[in-house]
């Protein structure tokens, strides 16, 4: 099953609140909203995708709690790109400095790009439509981002101003210096 993915411009504009609201009212769907104002429906994942997210999340998490310079997040969370666009990657995180800066309502999606950003790419993902998306991350602010495509035994690492590095096969992942001493074992993730 894929995405589905209504159009409402120019019919409906959905103003932040409206679509906060939309979200709040249907908390069994995972919707993102385009900065063309599209609205995506995303179904659930398989229970193999599921499991992969699981590992990732509590591994950055673990890292997260342990290094505590800022905070870990899971795919429930929306945030709200400088573009206009809300999103929810499977995985993120940003620092606290940046947090305590902006002093967001953390009831409300986060009115920010993170600093850091995994997608992991389901069975039931376009390849394009995920990459696109990691380089909309990497356009409003993201330091550094990891495409993980498990059907093509991959990762796509995403930098600012850098070229897409490609790496086949690999067993982890390092942090850069985007988070400092965090090295993702892929061994469970990947294959």
């Amino acid at each position: 099953m894929t995405a589905l993915i209504l159009n409402l411009s120019p019919t409906i504009e959905l103003t932040d609140e409206q679509f906060f609201q939309l979200c709040q009212n249907n908390r069994d769907l995972r919707l993102e909203r385009t900065a063309q104002g599209e609205l995506i429906i995303m179904p659930p994942t398989g229970w193999e995708s599921g499991n992969r997210n699981s590992k990732l999340t509590a591994r950055l998490e673990f890292w997260a709690d342990a290094d505590g310079t800022g905070l870990a997040f899971d795919s429930s969370t929306g945030f709200k790109l400088p573009n206009g666009a809300n999103r929810s990657p499977d995985a993120s995180w940003v620092s606290r400095e940046r947090l305590e800066a902006l002093n967001p309502d953390p009831a409300r999606f986060l009115p920010m790009a993170t600093d850091f950003v995994v997608e992991l790419r389901s069975a039931s993902d376009s390849l394009k439509t995920v990459q696109e998306k990691m380089q909309e991350y990497i356009d409003n602010g993201v330091r550094l981002g990891w495409l993980i495509d498990p059907q093509n035994q991959q990762v796509e690492i995403y930098r600012p101003g850098k070229d897409v590095e490609v790496l086949r096969s690999p067993t982890s992942l390092s942090g850069e210096d985007v988070l400092p001493g965090f090295l993702l074992d892929l061994a469970q993730i990947l294959s």
